[in-house]
């Protein structure tokens, strides 16, 4: 692992990386082109980026200015946040999959002066709005016979092609190196590297200000806490670099540890890219994991007969084989023997499918179930949890590779404090640091704040609510309710999801969630009950499941009824509901249910980015669904 100077920015991890662990020949980036990955190596990213920091300069981008970026992930995105870090700009990056509105708002609140644009579609909505972005000077299109799209409108800002951009740089470079050098050596660890809007389930998004101190001490501390990371790894990317999570934990993390980053084509082409690029480390989410799970599950047991005999007998084997090793034993003859048929007939099968040389996967952005960790780890694939904010750079605990406890996020990274407060008294339950673990602490629930170096400069032009989070003391307040067991940092809900029924009974809506969604019928489950006498939901059947089992087509799901009422339909779902219902106290069971026929999406406003469920607005637009459910009882009564 590399060895960098504590006080540190990003654009110079990338120049520690070609002076102290790899020659700038070496490969940094791959990407596919066609038909065709293409390695790029670091003096290609360096040379491409100071061109365009060559350009930046010339049109007049000052230290500070913000610069916006809408694109898929990809070597672009990395030039050109390359470029604007070291002249010490800011990156303001957007999700493609804002709305119009919501992007215009970005633009104005932040004063972006530019925006990367990634394709078409996304040009056509920034087309749409840039008259109203009195800031924004200059437009560029990252792709090809981008002028149909733009000739015959009359726009304020400038309109320029990444790559005519890139070229006009390379002129310019050998006038603006100096200036490009002196501007890099001038930003200091407290500057602003970058500017992340949260997705919010409630109210407009806020501008989160992270600093160069921030990224670099959140990745160093990450990097002690995992220690198994070789610059001979690489990394597969697909969550999008507009979050956080993605931004620390591939392209930060990479830039330190001289890993080289593959870029998927798209999530629909993961698999395949995966047997292809045969990763040996990975960034995702719970819900790709679910999907793994439930896929494997489905094809080892689908079969019948003596195929699905062995496929459960080796998940049986690799719990044991895990039970033991988990606990520091060493595993007897006979149980070695097991595993070593049940990785060859079984388990190798599985891994084959994510190219067969992953060393650990890290899951973030959302609880992941107890049970598919387990189930990973039966197969001898690590996935390390982590835990975090946008707000907290974000990680604030990760899991240890020798030391995974299930239904956790790990241990406290080093050099910050992450204390258990009551909500209601505000007192102190605990205040623990990488330094004070120990493997047998267990504390009172309550909500999560955390104190230290990962902690955001506030939110951008919002003082009163930088004031709400941060307390006088530096403590960010993070509004997750959690607890410590066994040493790590378990996490119990979102304060503000919290149901408390009519009889003061409180319920945690994810790991009740979590529970159902262990039936491999339903794709996603919103739970509700918040002063109601009990527990109702809204459950998305997994249309994969629900077409195999009732030999329905495309057209059933297109239907303009929002939600089924077929007896058989719900009564299949039911089945799954009451026993599952069997793991959770009498006031946490869902006593109700409607079946919606479709997900819930980012398009009608329902879930965010991170594919967190809006509360309030899904509880608002199916206001008379779930009346409905309570009606129905009472009617039976």
């Amino acid at each position: 692992m590399s060895t960098i100077a504590e006080r540190s920015t990003v654009p110079n991890l990338i120049r520690n990386v070609v002076a102290n662990i790899h020659p700038d020949t070496h490969t940094f980036l791959i990407h596919k082109v066609k038909d065709e990955w293409v390695e790029i190596t670091y003096r290609e990213t360096l040379d491409k980026a100071d061109a365009i920091s060559a350009w930046f300069l010339d049109i007049g981008i000052m230290k500070g200015d913000r610069l916006a970026l809408i694109i898929e992930n990809g070597p672009d995105y990395v030039y050109y946040d390359q470029a604007l870090q070291q002249v010490g700009a800011v990156n303001t990056s957007i999700y493609p999959t804002l709305s119009e509105s919501e992007i215009e708002y970005i633009l104005n609140d932040s004063g972006a002066k530019t925006i990367l644009v990634g394709n078409p579609f996304l040009l056509r909505k920034i087309v749409k709005i840039a008259n109203n972005c009195p800031a924004l000077t200059r437009i560029i299109p990252a792709f090809e016979d981008f002028e149909k799209h733009t000739e015959k409108v009359n726009l304020n800002a400038g309109v320029i092609g990444f790559k005519e951009l890139i070229a006009e740089g390379k002129n310019l470079v050998e006038n603006y190196k100096s200036a490009i050098n002196a501007a890099r050596e001038a930003i200091l660890p407290s500057d602003l590297s970058c500017l992340i809007y949260t997705s919010g389930t409630t109210g407009i998004p806020k501008g989160v200000m992270l600093t160069h101190h921030n990224l670099t001490e959140n990745t160093r501390a990450s990097l002690e806490q995992i220690l198994i990371l070789e610059k001979t790894d690489t990394f597969l990317s697909f969550l999008p670099l507009s979050h956080i999570f993605e931004r620390t934990g591939t392209y930060h993390i990479c830039l330190f540890a001289g890993c080289a980053i593959a870029f998927a084509q798209s999530l629909e082409l993961l698999a395949k890219n995966m047997a292809e690029i045969k990763p040996t480390i990975m960034c995702c989410v719970p819900r790709l994991l679910e999907r793994i799970h439930d896929k494997a599950m489905k094809n080892g047991t689908s079969a019948g007969g003596a195929k699905t005999k062995i496929f459960l007998w080796a998940l049986e084997i690799g719990r044991k084989y895990r039970h033991i090793a988990e606990e520091g034993k060493k595993p007897g003859f006979i149980l070695s023997s097991q595993h070593k048929i049940a990785e060859k007939l079984v388990f190798s099968k599985i891994k084959e499918k994510t190219g067969g040389r992953l060393k650990f996967l890290i899951s973030g952005g959302g609880a992941l179930p107890k049970n598919i960790g387990e189930f990973f780890g039966d197969l001898g694939i690590k996935v390390l949890e982590g835990f975090g904010l946008t707000e907290t750079s974000p990680v604030m605990a990760v899991t240890e590779i020798d030391r995974v406890i299930y239904g956790t996020v790990g241990r406290i990274i080093p050099r910050i404090e992450v204390a258990i407060q009551n909500v209601d008294t505000k007192h102190m339950y605990t205040i623990q640091t990488h330094n004070n673990f120990n493997v047998n602490y267990q504390s009172e629930e309550g909500e999560i704040i955390v104190r230290g170096h990962c902690v955001m400069k506030g939110y951008w032009n919002k003082p009163e609510e930088t004031a709400t989070v941060i307390d006088p003391d530096g403590w960010f307040h993070t509004g997750d309710i959690g607890r410590f067991y066994k040493g790590n940092l378990q996490i119990t809900d979102r304060l503000k999801n919290m149901l408390v029924n009519a009889y003061g009974k409180n319920v945690y809506p994810t790991p009740v969630e979590n529970t159902y969604l262990k039936s491999p019928k339903i794709e996603q489950l919103f739970l509700v009950g918040d002063k109601r006498e009990y527990i109702t939901a809204i459950v998305v059947p997994s249309r994969e499941h629900l077409q195999e089992t009732f030999n329905l087509d495309d057209k059933f799901f297109e239907k303009p009824d929002l939600f089924i009422d077929d007896k058989e339909i719900v009564d299949w779902i039911a089945q799954d509901i009451k026993r599952l219902s069997n793991e959770l106290a009498k006031f946490e069971r869902i006593k109700n249910f409607k079946v919606k026929r479709n997900p819930f999406s980012m398009d009608e406003g329902e879930i965010t980015p991170t594919m967190k469920a809006k509360r309030k607005v899904i509880e608002k637009k199916y206001a008379g669904v779930i009346d409905e459910m309570y009606l129905q009882e009472t009617e039976a009564d």
